[in-house]
């Protein structure tokens, strides 16, 4: 049976197969006929695009890859996130903001609240996304953006702040500011995202009586799944199509089994089709092939790829070759993202040279390139790092 949603599948597909230069190469070369692509069961057919490989797209047909399927005059905005990734706004896309508007309805926002907005409104989309779906649903904003922890405090303690949106490690440092500073927060209510959310940095804060929704979102794609109870179980939000398959075939795994998150969105501007995430989940259905998406959930266990998230922020390999080489060209680089005592993401950046004062340069160029700070550049010597080692490792505890 043909339902709405399979509809507004075959409906995207085609759109994008007649306006999206590059969603027609990629189905002409796999041999799918959009009219083919009668709902979510077809899309299987269409071979999953990693997200990496959004980058190469762009490089080769700046700036949007030739995914961008309306005249560029109708689009508001043009977000640059990491990878570096050049996005279009999500205007015409519904879905997104709804989507947002529904993570932070379960996570208790109502009119009437005043929201601390610590996400990015520096061309990354998040905080502008929090501003338009917050502003929506009736809560006043305050747009605090990323950084300046003592001021944030003295917002806090000033206005008649109840809820909070951005990373969970900020909210924490902002509650312990609080502390150090005598300044009441009397937050009653957050959501929190861009990042993991760990069992202890949860409990400090659900401690001081703060409800907290945990969402996984991605900038291109927008709200997918959200936990309010604590635990590593994350609820499928309604929309965009999220199927979790597997990474050799492409096709949907078994509840219970480890997947990858593929995503097909709804956007008419940038149409993105069975974008592989990278993100590894175990699907969890208790009705498999009846249940609808919101049935459904799924557990985060890690990244496929050698990207990882440092404090909510994705930090590619080719990212600290290239910020590195500008120094000392050729050298081998490795970043590792730990936990410092207080279970915060510390950012080591591992270079194979011996330390000729330039630290503090490479640090600088790092966060040039990434936006993110480095807690420690370590010289390992010539010898000290095969060339084959991981770009990136995550030596973080998971438990």
């Amino acid at each position: 049976m043909t339902t709405f949603l399979d509809e507004r599948i075959h409906d995207q597909i085609a759109h994008a197969y007649a306006n999206s230069p590059a969603t027609r190469a990629r189905l002409d070369a796999a041999g799918v006929a959009a009219d083919a692509i009668r709902g979510v069961a077809e899309l299987a057919q269409i071979p999953v695009l990693p997200k990496d490989a959004l980058v190469g797209l762009q490089q080769a047909a700046p700036p949007f890859g030739g995914l961008l399927a309306v005249p560029l005059a109708e689009i508001r905005h043009i977000f640059l996130s990491p990878g570096p990734l050049y996005e279009p706004d999500a205007g015409h896309d519904p879905s997104i903001l709804a989507m947002a508007q529904e993570a932070l309805r379960r996570s208790g926002f109502a009119a009437g609240d005043v929201v601390l907005n610590t996400l990015s409104y520096h061309l990354v989309p998040a905080g502008a996304l929090l501003d338009e779906a917050l502003t929506g649903l009736g809560c006043t904003v305050v747009p605090g953006g990323v950084g300046n922890t003592e001021l944030q405090v003295k917002l806090l303690a000033d206005l008649p702040i109840t809820g909070y949106v951005g990373t969970p490690s900020f909210l924490l440092t902002l509650l312990q500011k609080g502390g150090e500073m005598g300044a009441a927060v009397k937050l009653a209510k957050a959501l929190c995202t861009a990042e993991p959310l760990f069992p202890h940095i949860r409990q400090q804060i659900v401690e001081r009586g703060i409800a907290v929704g945990n969402a996984y979102a991605t900038a291109e794609l927008g709200f997918l799944a959200l936990n309010t109870d604590g635990g590593r179980e994350m609820r499928l939000l309604p929309e965009p199509v999220v199927q979790v398959v597997d990474p050799e075939n492409g096709g949907e795994v078994a509840p219970g089994t480890p997947g990858e998150v593929v995503v097909t969105n709804f956007n008419r501007a940038y149409p993105l089709i069975r974008i592989g995430t990278g993100d590894m989940a175990i699907l969890l259905d208790p009705q498999p092939g009846s249940s609808r998406q919101e049935g459904r959930a799924i557990i985060l266990i890690g990244r496929s790829g050698e990207a990882k998230k440092v404090r909510g922020m994705f930090v590619h390999p080719n990212q600290l070759r290239f910020a590195v080489g500008q120094l000392l060209p050729g050298v081998t680089v490795q970043g590792a993202v730990s936990h410092d005592g207080e279970g915060k993401d510390f950012f080591v950046v591992r270079v194979a040279a011996d330390d000729k004062g330039s630290g503090e340069a490479i640090a600088q160029a790092v966060r040039q390139v990434s936006r993110l700070r480095v807690d420690r550049v370590e010289f390992v010597g010539a010898g000290g790092l095969e060339p084959s080692v991981p770009g990136m490792v995550d030596e973080r505890k998971w438990g």
